[in-house]
C-alpha cells in the first residue's frame, strides 16, 4: 500500500517535472524572451492550462505529488535562492538603496493590507498580493504561501496580478526615461527601477533597455529587496499567529518559516565565495527549475472558476500598489536619495 502511494506521488512529481521542462523550453523562445518572462511565469500558465483541460482525465492519486511540488520543493527552492545574493553586494550599493528599499517594502505591505481591508478582500489574497508587489513578485508570493498556507488558487491570483503590472512597468520605465519624463541621473534611475519593479526578470529587462550603469545598479538594489524576504516572512508568521488567536477556534501555533533561516544561511555561505562561479551558476539554474516546478504545481490547482470567485478586487489592489510604487518610488529616488 505504501509502495503504491509513493508510486502515485512519483507520477504527480514527474508530471510537474515534464511541464517545467516545457516551461524552460518555451521561455527561451524569441517572443517570450522579448517580454522577459521567466520560466516561473510560463510554468504557472502551463499549470493553469492543465487545470482547466486535462485535470479531470488524470487519476486523483497523482494530486499528492503535485502538492509535494507546491510545498516541499517550493521551500527548497526558496532556500537555494540565497545563492543569488551576497552581503558584499548590499554593502557596495550604499545606504541610499538600503533605506529606500526598506521604505518601499514597509509602505507597500502596510498600504496593501489597508487597501485590502478597505476593499473587503480575502485576507490571504491581500497579504499575498501585497508581499509580491513589495518584494520580488512570484518568488515572494511563493515564500508567503508557505507561511500563510492558503488555497492554491489564491497564490495563483496574486502571482497573476504582480506579473501583469510588473510586465507593464518593464516597458513603461524605459519609455518614460528615454523621453526625459524621469528627471533622474543614471544611478538614481537604477535605484528607482530596482526598488519598485516586481520581478527580478522585470528589473533585468527594463535595466538592459536603459544602459549598463542603470542595469547594474537596479539588479543590486532589487537583490536587497529579495534579501528582505526572510525578515518579512518571520514577521508574517507572527501576524498569522495573532490573526488565528483572534478567532474563536484559533488555537493554532506560530508557523516558523524555517526555510527563511536557511535562505539567510545560504546568503552568508555564498558571501564567503567558497564555491567556483560555475558551481553557483549551476545551483542557480537548478533552483530556477525547482521554483518553476512549484509555480507549475500552484497553477495546476487553479481553475478559471476560482479566478471568477476571486473577482476583480485583487487586480484593483495590485493596480493601486503599482501606482504607489511608480509615484512614491520616484519621489524617494529623486529627493530622498541625494540626502543619504
Amino acid at each position: 500500500m505504501a509502495s503504491e502511494s509513493r508510486k502515485s506521488m512519483l507520477h504527480g512529481v514527474l508530471l510537474v517535472t515534464l511541464f517545467s521542462c516545457a516551461a524552460f523550453y518555451i521561455a527561451e523562445s524569441g517572443f517570450i524572451t522579448s517580454l522577459s518572462l521567466s520560466p516561473l511565469i510560463v510554468g504557472i500558465i502551463l499549470g493553469m492550462l492543465y487545470a482547466n483541460s486535462l485535470r479531470n482525465n488524470l487519476p486523483d492519486t497523482w494530486v499528492p505529488g503535485i502538492k509535494f511540488c507546491s510545498k516541499q520543493i517550493l521551500r527548497l527552492g526558496i532556500i537555494l535562492y540565497g545563492f543569488r545574493l551576497t552581503f558584499q553586494s548590499v554593502i557596495a550599493v550604499g545606504r541610499e538603496a538600503i533605506v529606500i528599499d526598506l521604505i518601499i517594502v514597509a509602505v507597500t505591505l502596510f498600504l496593501g493590507l489597508a487597501l485590502g481591508k478597505l476593499l473587503k478582500m480575502d485576507k490571504d489574497i491581500t497579504l499575498l498580493t501585497a508581499t509580491g508587489s513589495a518584494i520580488c513578485g512570484a518568488a515572494a508570493v511563493l515564500g508567503a504561501e508557505s507561511v500563510i498556507k492558503p488555497q492554491p488558487y489564491k497564490s495563483a491570483v496574486a502571482v497573476s496580478t504582480v506579473v501583469i503590472f510588473g510586465t507593464v512597468a518593464m516597458f513603461v520605465y524605459p519609455a518614460l526615461y528615454s523621453s526625459g519624463f524621469f528627471s533622474l541621473e543614471e544611478t538614481e534611475m537604477g535605484v528607482y527601477t530596482g526598488s519598485t519593479l516586481h520581478e527580478v526578470a522585470h528589473v533585468v529587462g527594463a535595466g538592459n533597455a536603459m544602459g549598463d550603469t542603470i542595469s547594474d545598479t537596479a539588479v543590486i538594489v532589487k537583490m536587497i529587496r529579495v534579501m528582505l524576504l526572510a525578515p518579512v516572512l518571520l514577521i508574517m508568521s507572527l501576524f498569522i499567529r495573532n490573526r488565528h488567536a483572534a478567532d474563536k477556534s484559533g488555537k493554532r501555533k506560530i508557523t516558523v518559516p524555517w526555510f527563511a533561516f536557511g535562505f539567510i544561511a545560504v546568503i552568508g555561505f555564498n558571501s564567503l565565495n567558497l564555491l567556483p562561479f560555475s558551481v553557483v551558476a549551476f545551483i542557480n539554474g537548478f533552483d530556477t527549475f525547482l521554483l518553476t516546478m512549484a509555480m507549475t504545481a500552484l497553477g495546476a490547482e487553479t481553475s478559471i472558476e476560482k479566478f471568477r470567485q476571486a473577482g476583480a478586487k485583487p487586480f484593483l489592489l495590485a493596480a493601486l500598489l503599482f501606482i504607489w510604487l511608480m509615484g512614491g518610488g520616484y519621489l524617494l529616488a529623486r529627493f530622498l536619495g541625494p540626502l543619504l
